[in-house]
């Protein structure tokens, strides 16, 4: 049963660590859908996935048989979209649209590279935020307030010379900047105090924080 519009998609990269989903959970993302080969993961981490969605050639047979019965497995055979967009997909079809992605980076830069653009691509359609290790991303446009603590590493991220940013709450602020990828960034950037207020016009931009310290005092 869906209790809220919050879940977790968990593909076959490298996993959290419980704890992190456990917090996850305490949080409110308590659904989670296992993007193909995510499911070998959630078995080898002993969690339950209330699906498991893709084109299904990545997932073991020892794997679907352990969860048989227990978890509802979608194959999805189409060629043109990756298994975590079919999960981002079906995930917002039901109305959950306040989505984790996790395992999606690892020892495949390319695979990397496409889930950071995943995050771009489905921006406008729901809230999509990455963590990996001990990063936490998120995108955001528009006028934003991010709950900080003084002196978390914040770095930000820009794609293009049209997005301009004007922050208060930064040790270095950004003064209607843009922060376009492979020109300019605010990688380590400071936070001043107990917020970060982030106005952004033309475009989208990613921040970075230390997963560590938003679990710590709870900015999710």
């Amino acid at each position: 049963m869906i209790k809220n519009n919050k879940c977790i998609i968990l593909a076959n990269g490298k996993p959290p660590a419980k704890s992190v989903l456990a917090y996850l959970k305490k949080k409110g993302y308590s659904f989670l859908i296992c993007a193909d080969g995510g499911a070998n993961t959630a078995r080898k981490i002993n969690v339950l996935p209330n699906y498991i969605i893709g084109d299904l050639d990545s997932v073991t047979k020892v794997t679907l048989k352990y969860f048989n019965g227990k978890s509802k497995v979608i194959g999805i055979k189409r060629q043109n979209d990756t298994d975590v967009e079919k999960c981002i997909k079906y995930a917002i079809k039901k109305k959950l649209d306040d989505i984790v992605l996790t395992g999606v980076t690892g020892n495949r830069l390319d695979h990397t590279f496409c889930n950071l653009g995943i995050v771009l691509k489905f921006s406008h359609l729901a809230k999509i935020r990455i963590i990996a290790e001990n990063s936490f991303l998120a995108s955001y446009s528009g006028n934003v307030d991010i709950k900080t603590c003084s002196g978390e590493t914040i770095s930000l991220y820009g794609f293009n010379s049209k997005t301009k940013i004007v922050s208060e709450g930064l040790y270095y602020p950004l003064k209607n900047i843009s922060l376009p990828f492979g020109v300019k960034e605010s990688t380590s950037n400071l936070a001043a105090g107990r917020v970060v207020r982030l106005r952004i016009s033309g475009g989208i931009i990613f921040v970075i924080r230390d997963l560590k310290t938003v679990i710590k005092y709870d900015l999710l």
